[in-house]
């Protein structure tokens, strides 16, 4: 069942909220937007290609992330998006989201405990913080907004420029959409922690990956 949108949510892509939204990059880049899932083998795709282009268009995009769970699929997701949500709250969002998809396969509670740990968060502190009500509220914002939109109906769902994105989930697809090119294959990011290949994740069983254009998972 798809969650329904609240009847006080105005209907339209919400812009970023530099107070709440969590962004990087140049506000005067080309900005791309994301409604991910942690534990969304597509939404894994995105997190390469989009810190690739990053990398090679340094200072002239930015990206923002939102959290669009699919609970009913994904047992994980809403436990992941809260220990990221979490670390924000110790200025560590980023690391942890970085941290978050490289281990996809491993988003338990306590692997997710053992990430704070290594992220050098207080544990105790994030601990407490992702089961709060705060945090829990927090991600139901960024759930609506997608709703909202009337374009997000499943992960990844990206927007360039507040236009959603139609395109593959791959380097050389962005970069194209962005104006500019992928000379090379999906190279290490922004964080010195990015620099795994795609051929060293583990695989999932369940799908099946190409550059093609691929159906998101999708709001059950």
């Amino acid at each position: 069942m798809e969650p329904e949108l609240p009847e006080d949510v105005r209907p339209g892509l919400a812009p970023l909220d530099e107070e709440v939204d969590h962004a990087r990059g140049p506000t005067a880049g080309r900005l791309i937007l994301e409604y991910g899932d942690y534990e969304c083998p597509f939404s894994w795709q995105a997190f390469r290609a989009i810190e690739y282009v990053e990398q090679e268009l340094s200072g002239r995009v930015r990206f923002a992330f939102r959290h669009f769970p699919l609970v009913q699929i994904h047992p994980n997701a809403f436990g992941a998006a809260a220990a990221a949500e979490a670390a924000g709250l110790q200025d560590c969002f980023w690391a942890m989201h970085e941290r978050l998809y490289q281990w996809q396969q491993a988003l338990e509670d306590d692997a997710l405990l053992n990430y704070a740990e290594q992220l050098g968060l207080d544990v105790a502190r994030f601990d407490e913080d992702r089961v709060g009500p705060d945090i829990r509220r927090r991600i139901r914002r960024d759930v609506e907004s997608g709703l909202a939109s009337g374009q997000v109906r499943g992960t990844p769902t990206l927007f360039i420029d507040g236009v959603v994105y139609l395109g593959a989930y791959d380097a050389a697809s962005l970069m194209e959409a962005l104006g500019g090119s992928a000379g090379s294959p999906c190279a290490s990011t922004p964080s010195s922690s990015s620099s795994r290949s795609l051929a060293s994740r583990p695989a999932h069983s369940d799908r099946t990956h190409s550059s093609a254009r691929r159906t998101p998972d999708e709001v059950q």
